[in-house]
């Protein structure tokens, strides 16, 4: 079995030298210092001369098929860019079309050294085959799948998100079923929103994730709208009504979080609530800021998503690490406010923690899911401090190779599972003709 060292490495938590990783089928079997290898492990070495190894970059958000909506509705008002390109392209969008957006997506991920993502998925149809096309996309390309299969009943959303209470269950449970087995793929229940879902929708799911012992995910107060929708029909704010649901709990992860009160940032905390937090898409909507440095104090698990491609546009943890970063800086008039070491953290291991799964970390038992950087890349320069280039400096062209359970799929900027040529013409022929 392969044997990884690098010039430097991620390890417990901080940069390191001389340090191996020996990798055991999908799995990650020991972590050790290269000096106690054994003369028959010394053969098995493949060494990244000028390599930095890092864990597996985890996107714990996004909504795969938008990457085929980028530039068709920017610079709009949310609700403007919610009919005019989600909506008016959701509606039109075949089973194959939702797999090339997938392919295009994910493919991008991987160039950007992305090895797991959370797809948060609603053009159900009221069926699977539409998520299993996603699900297939990723095996295609090779990138560890979480798929959130999204609960929704709000009458104002098209028809294709839509579906009854015992519907969104049944088809999350057969999902499920389908895929729990497998290596590369997990299925969790995802209510859409307070605006989006029934209170009697959100029940649901939770109690789903309970059946299926996994997270579910759920948007929460993006936009100041839904917090001040929820106080006017609840009379409480969106993380106070939802505990007053009984469903805030260790399994839940909120996704955004703009929008919430000291009282409810520490009900979170309180109740193990996770966050996924999507700087780039809630700059680029003007949604605010979410507290990410108070939910960091309450002891909230703060994770790192890139949503969809129409409101982002980019596809990469790294570029939500820098932005996080910054964000909070210039928010608090600080620039010690925030450190790329907290930001690689939310970028790989509590990407994990937030998904349910053992991976954004190089440790024993974790998934052989990595990520090498060139060092003679120039946005890596100088290179005695590779960690903080990494986050606040580096470009695509420094992502070398990338391996998810143990298989290269990625090198020299190079997907190596499905053609980038392919790609493009099937995002060329979906999109002919749009406006």
């Amino acid at each position: 079995m392969p044997i990884y060292t690098a010039d430097c490495m991620y390890v417990q938590g901080q940069l390191q030298t001389g340090w191996a990783l020996h990798v055991e089928g999908h799995q990650i079997a020991q972590v050790l210092p290269v000096e106690t290898l054994t003369t028959e492990q010394q053969a098995q070495v493949i060494h990244f001369e000028n390599g930095f190894l890092i864990p597996g970059l985890v996107n714990s958000h996004n909504h795969s098929f938008q990457s085929l909506l980028k530039g068709f509705c920017d610079d709009q008002d949310f609700f403007t860019w919610r009919d005019q390109a989600l909506y008016k392209y959701a509606k039109i969008l075949s089973r194959d079309d939702i797999y090339t957006g997938a392919l295009f997506a994910f493919g991008e991920m991987l160039k950007c050294g992305i090895t797991t993502v959370c797809d948060f998925f609603y053009i159900n149809d009221q069926a699977n085959e539409n998520a299993r096309a996603v699900i297939q996309a990723a095996l295609d390309v090779g990138i560890r799948m979480v798929m959130a299969r999204t609960l929704y009943d709000w009458k104002g959303a098209p028809a294709r998100f839509r579906e009854t209470v015992s519907q969104a269950c049944e088809n999350t449970r057969q999902l499920h079923a389908e895929f729990k087995a497998h290596p590369m793929v997990q299925v969790l229940p995802a209510p859409h929103s307070l605006h989006g879902a029934s209170p009697e929708m959100i029940l649901a799911g939770a109690e789903l994730a309970e059946e299926l012992d996994s997270p579910f995910h759920m948007h929460i107060a993006e936009g100041q709208y839904e917090r001040q929708m929820i106080e006017q029909q609840h009379g409480k704010p969106p993380v106070a009504y939802l505990d007053e649901l009984g469903v805030l709990n260790d399994r839940l992860v909120g996704i955004h979080c703009v929008w919430l009160d000291d009282a409810e940032i520490e009900l979170m905390a309180q109740r193990g609530t996770g966050l996924s937090y999507n700087p780039s898409s809630n700059m680029f909507l003007g949604d605010g800021i979410t507290r990410i440095r108070e939910m960091q104090a309450a002891g909230v698990c703060v994770s790192l998503g890139t949503d969809g491609g129409c409101s982002n546009n980019r596809a990469s943890i790294i570029e939500e690490m820098r932005m996080t970063s910054l964000l909070q800086k210039v928010k608090f008039h600080d620039s010690t406010v925030t450190t790329a070491e907290e930001m690689m953290v939310m970028g790989t291991l509590n990407g994990g923690k937030n998904l349910g799964l053992p991976i954004g970390a190089l440790a024993e038992g974790y998934a052989a899911d990595f990520t090498v950087l060139d060092l003679n890349d120039l946005s890596m320069q100088p290179r005695q401090n590779a960690l903080k280039n990494l986050v606040y400096a580096s470009q695509p062209s420094a992502i070398r190779a990338v391996y998810v359970a143990g298989k290269k799929v990625l090198e020299a900027g190079r997907i190596l599972t499905v053609p980038e040529a392919e790609i493009v013409r099937r995002v060329q022929l979906t999109t002919a003709g749009w406006d």
